[in-house]
C-alpha cells in the first residue's frame, strides 16, 4: 500500500516540475522527496517520472497514475476535513486580503456566498493591490495571482492554469484597429499597472515559437488593478490582465481578447497563508468554495465564446 507521505511528494513534484520545488513545499530535502518518489514507484512496480540531469518529467505510467494519487490525497483531505468539521463548527473572524479589482467585481459576491451558507463566520476582507506581509499583519490568509516570490508561504491552488489576457473595448479598437501580433504593441495605447515602485511596463507572451516580451507605453498608469480595467473598458486603450479579473467583461462583450488565451501569460490563482496551523475547517473549506467558484467562471469562458469573439478582427477592418 502506498504511504501518504509519498503520494504527496509524486504529486507535488509532478505539478512543479522538479524535486527540489516538491521537497520546499514538504519542508524536506531533495534527496528526501526522490526517495520517496522512489520507494512509491516500487511499491508500484512502475517508473513515475522520466530522469535526466536537467529535466524531470512524467512518464506515461505517471501521467495515468496522476490523477488517481489526487483522488487519494482528496479523498483522505475530505475525510480528516469531515471528522474536523464534526468537532468544530465554521465560526469566528476570517480575515483576508484581497486584489482590488478580482476582490472587488469577482471574489465580494463569492464570499458573500460563502458567509451565507456559514452564518457563524465574520469575514474581515482588506482590499489591496500591494503585498500584504502575514507575519506582521493581522491577517489569516490571502488570494495573490501569479509566481509567488516568497518560498516560505503555503499556497493553496485556486486557479493554477489561469492566464492574463490581452484585450480592449471595441470602441478603441474601432479607431485604433486590432493588434495581430506582439510587436504590434508599440503602435497602441497600453494601460500600464504599477505595484510597490515596480512599473509593469513589459508584457510577455508565450508564443508558439517561444516568449516574446513587448516593451510598452501609454498615457495612463495606476497602482489600482481596478481602474485601470475601468479605463479600458471606457475605450483608452490596450489591457493585459488576469482572464478570470476580466471573465464578466469579456463574457458581456464590454472587452474583446485579442490573441489567442494560450498565448498570455500565466497567472495561477492561489489562496496563501503563513503557516499550516491556519488551515482550520473554516479555511480549507473557504479554499474549496473558491476553487469551486473560479472553475465554473472559467468553464462559462471555455463553453460560451464571450460576446464579441471577433469583433477585434472586424474593428480592426473598419479602422484599416
Amino acid at each position: 500500500m502506498p504511504r501518504l507521505d509519498d503520494l504527496q511528494v509524486f504529486v507535488l513534484a509532478a505539478d512543479a516540475g522538479s524535486f527540489s520545488a516538491a521537497a520546499r513545499q514538504q519542508g524536506t530535502s531533495p534527496a528526501r522527496a526522490s526517495a520517496a518518489v522512489q520507494r512509491l514507484e516500487r511499491a508500484l512496480g512502475v517508473r513515475l517520472f522520466l530522469r535526466s540531469t536537467r529535466s524531470l518529467r512524467l512518464s506515461d505510467d505517471g501521467q495515468r497514475y496522476l490523477p488517481h494519487a489526487r483522488a487519494m490525497l482528496a479523498a483522505l483531505g475530505d475525510g480528516a476535513l469531515a471528522l474536523a468539521e464534526a468537532q468544530a463548527a465554521v465560526a469566528g473572524p476570517l480575515r483576508l486580503s484581497v486584489p482590488s479589482d478580482l476582490g472587488r467585481n469577482v471574489l465580494l459576491p463569492w464570499l458573500d456566498a460563502f458567509q451565507a451558507q456559514h452564518p457563524l463566520l465574520t469575514l474581515q476582507v482588506r482590499i489591496s493591490d500591494q503585498l500584504a506581509d502575514f507575519f506582521r499583519a493581522p491577517l489569516d490568509a490571502g488570494i495573490r495571482s501569479g509566481a509567488l516570490a516568497d518560498s516560505s508561504l503555503v499556497a493553496l491552488p485556486l486557479a493554477p492554469h489561469n492566464r492574463r489576457t490581452l484585450c480592449a473595448a471595441p470602441a478603441y479598437l474601432a479607431r485604433h484597429g486590432a493588434p495581430r501580433r506582439p510587436q504590434d504593441l508599440a503602435h497602441h495605447n497600453c494601460l500600464r499597472f504599477v505595484m510597490g515602485e515596480q512599473l509593469f511596463e513589459r508584457w510577455p507572451f508565450h508564443l508558439p515559437g517561444g516568449m516574446q516580451t513587448a516593451a510598452v507605453r501609454g498615457d495612463r498608469i495606476s497602482d489600482d488593478a481596478d481602474v485601470v480595467r475601468r479605463w479600458a473598458v471606457a475605450g483608452h486603450g490596450l489591457l493585459y490582465k488576469s482572464r478570470l479579473d476580466v471573465a464578466a467583461d469579456l463574457l458581456a462583450g464590454r472587452l474583446v481578447e485579442l490573441f489567442p488565451p494560450q498565448w498570455g501569460q500565466p497567472a495561477p490563482l492561489h489562496l496563501v497563508c503563513a503557516d499550516r496551523s491556519v488551515l482550520t475547517p473554516a479555511m480549507q473549506q473557504l479554499h474549496r468554495w473558491l476553487a469551486q467558484c473560479c472553475a465554473q467562471l472559467q468553464a462559462r469562458l471555455e463553453a460560451a465564446p464571450p460576446v464579441g469573439q471577433g469583433q477585434a478582427q472586424r474593428c480592426d477592418q473598419e479602422a484599416g
